[in-house]
């Protein structure tokens, strides 16, 4: 392995490694916990919990075996590194995510009555569920297309959360407020990579295959390649476009999972109803969120 594709790969295994340790101290500090909290949010946070550890050890899994999944590259000559594998494995973590912040925009639309906050609860598992059909599509027929619609997907997913935390703003006040706004700030700048960089790379690189008059594989080929073959590649230049899953692959790896570990310390919405006055949503955040 090369120097450089070894730093690479040392660093996602680095971040694993410190990510699933966060995930274990937040287990503990959630059960620690368990006396202080409501059994309702109780419960709730630890379903965050769980799901949070299905993306984090997915991710991780994903991080020690990377794998560029249209021409079935990878690191290490193994069938734990076939596309089958690392597909499913990402396939269930990314449900795990989606679902963390459907509940989590479930509660919101809980605490504020929002119209927005209920559909993005009610669409964004079955949406991603679209969007990782759309990403099977791809692998086992190698054709970028479906990558295409798949990123478009989760691009027009995290607007939908954007706009739905953005319809709250005007009922919340103090650390409730500071984090909305700083989810929003994190979720436009997520919407304008997938927009302005992950989708064109991929409609271009499905364009440069159509204009090679590349041959695509049907879908029973495709199981069947997906399961058995598997390149290894150990230097960036033998594959051209190896060097191009780089950024993705380490922010993902990194920063979405920070972010689903963060949705298990959320602070508590409810929801406080006042004569003649709308209801507002507010966080009781000193002692009851969970530390």
């Amino acid at each position: 392995m090369t120097a450089d594709v070894f730093i690479w790969w040392f660093f996602l295994c680095a971040v694993s490694g410190l990510n699933i340790l966060a995930w274990a101290l937040s287990a503990q500090a959630l059960e620690r916990r368990q006396a202080a909290l409501p059994e309702a949010v109780y419960r709730a946070r630890r379903l965050q919990l769980f799901l949070s550890a299905g993306y984090v050890f997915g991710c991780a899994f994903r991080s020690i075996l990377p794998v560029y999944d249209v021409p079935r590259v990878c690191l290490f000559d193994s069938w734990l590194c076939s596309v089958m594998v690392g597909r499913s494995v990402a396939t269930f973590a990314e449900v795990c995510f989606a679902a963390q912040w459907a509940l989590m925009m479930r509660e919101i639309s809980h605490a504020s009555g929002s119209f927005f906050a209920r559909i993005a609860a009610l669409a964004l598992v079955p949406l991603i569920i679209i969007a990782e059909t759309f990403s099977w599509y791809s692998v086992l027929t190698t054709s970028n297309l479906g990558h295409v619609v798949e990123e478009s997907i989760w691009g027009a997913s995290a607007a939908l959360v954007v706009i739905s935390l953005i319809a709250v703003l005007p009922r919340c006040a103090g650390m409730l407020r500071r984090l909305i706004l700083s989810a929003c700030a994190a979720g436009t700048a997520y919407v304008c990579y997938m927009f302005l960089i992950d989708v064109p790379m991929y409609w271009s690189r499905w364009v440069a295959d159509e204009a090679n008059r590349r041959d695509y594989l049907g879908i029973t080929q495709g199981l069947a390649d997906v399961s058995q073959r598997w390149i290894v590649s150990h230097h960036w230049q033998d594959w051209q476009d190896w060097q191009s899953e780089i950024a993705w692959m380490s922010l993902y790896f990194s920063v979405a999972v920070w972010l689903s570990i963060a949705l298990i310390y959320a602070p508590i919405l409810e929801r406080r109803t006042a004569s003649n006055r709308t209801s507002v949503i507010f966080a009781r955040v000193a002692g009851n969120m969970v530390r």
